[in-house]
């Protein structure tokens, strides 16, 4: 039999010099993905969320009759929280990236997940309903002559724009954080 048994083929442990290692190792990280926080990608990625969510909200604000509409009202605030969000974490993006330190501990990636995750929700349902209301209006009621529906459907736009530019944040940051 050609099996090797550590009683005929003995193997010294290596004694470890850090006692407070204890028995579990640290793990090795991998290296910082593009567009995670705190990377140049994730920055662009937050700055092109703030961006777009901006110019959706700039563009159902500079109507008149959106409050009279519920989906228009729901566009706003979604965009609204969703421009905050994007531009606060930004702001943390470039602390890191000027200080040198990675966004990578597990409360910060929960809490960007988190917040990722609801905002991206929040601006894509919003994104739906206005949406549909445009079509409605535009299409079915053939009433855009009485409407702005070229600023409904380029905040529409905007806030889908803004959705395909948070989703990968999200989806980047649930991975990190799955993977531990």
């Amino acid at each position: 039999m050609n099996v090797s048994h550590g009683s005929v083929h003995p193997v010294e442990d290596v004694p470890t010099t850090d006692g407070a290692a204890g028995p579990n190792p640290p793990r090795v990280r991998m290296k910082d993905l593009s567009g995670m926080p705190g990377t140049p990608a994730g920055l662009a990625l937050r700055l092109s969320q703030f961006l777009f969510s901006a110019a959706a909200l700039a563009v159902m604000a500079s109507t008149s009759d959106f409050p009279s509409v519920t989906a228009f009202c729901y566009l706003v605030a979604a965009t609204g929280l969703q421009t905050l969000w994007s531009f606060s974490l930004a702001i943390a993006d470039v602390y890191a990236l000027l200080v040198g330190r990675s966004l990578q501990s597990h409360k910060v990636v929960c809490l960007f997940t988190l917040g990722d995750g609801m905002t991206s929700t929040l601006t894509f349902a919003a994104a739906c309903a206005s949406a549909g209301i445009t079509v409605l209006i535009d299409n079915d009621l053939d009433s855009c002559a009485h409407n702005h529906c070229a600023q409904f459907e380029t905040a529409t736009a905007m806030a889908f724009i803004t959705w395909f530019t948070a989703l990968p944040s999200f989806l980047l940051n649930f991975w990190s954080l799955a993977s531990r």
